[in-house]
């Protein structure tokens, strides 16, 4: 059974870092662990023992890695605005690596735009998020049926999603990461038309 020690999440674990997990534990393929919650991008500053939430985080993330492997082979999240994508990947750098397939999706990027952006040897895949999850956006991405996921557990269904990312081979424009901050649009406040 694969542990998070064998795998590239130890420094993320040991950083603090894998917040508020759904799934983290090995999935049903041999040396493979798995992380479904939120990654820390920014700690608050602690005063005294008190404990805060991070600053800003990478939140709905869906991540495998292997046992041995130097990084992540898969991780998908939601970040609420582009301008975070340098900030992620400068706090968890080594567990990226350049053959790994990243999806980010940004709520600040044009809906009909899609993006490459390399950064620091790691591309990512941009794309836009408005009212959906990163889960059923990356299902209509890959062209999984819900319906076949239905009867997998959780960790069937990060396996699934994780494989079928690895495969994925579709191209789209490429784009430096200060373009992407030209074109980005505003932040929208995650609370507002919320009930009181």
């Amino acid at each position: 059974m694969t542990t998070l020690d064998q795998t590239a999440f130890k420094q993320l674990d040991a950083e603090k870092r894998l917040q508020n997990p759904v799934f983290k534990a090995a999935t049903g393929t041999a040396g493979r662990f798995g992380f479904r919650g939120e990654i820390a991008i920014k700690f608050a500053q602690q005063y005294a023992d008190e404990a805060r939430p991070p600053e800003i985080t990478a939140d709905q993330v869906i991540a495998v890695a292997h046992e041995g492997s130097p990084g992540l082979d898969f991780m998908a999240a939601y970040l609420l605005s582009f301008e975070y994508l340098k900030p992620l990947a400068d706090a968890i750098g080594p567990a990226l690596k350049p053959d790994g397939k990243y999806f980010l999706y940004c709520n600040n990027i044009d809906l009909s735009k899609r993006y490459q952006v390399p950064y620091n040897g790691t591309t990512f895949y941009v794309l836009p998020i408005d009212e959906a999850t990163v889960y059923n956006e990356l299902l209509e991405l890959l062209y999984l049926e819900r319906g076949d996921l239905k009867k997998l557990d959780t960790a069937g269904k990060v396996d699934k999603v994780a494989d079928t990312a690895l495969t994925f081979s579709d191209t789209f424009p490429s784009m430096s990461y200060e373009e992407g901050l030209s074109v980005m649009g505003p932040v929208r406040d995650p609370g507002e038309n919320r009930p009181v």
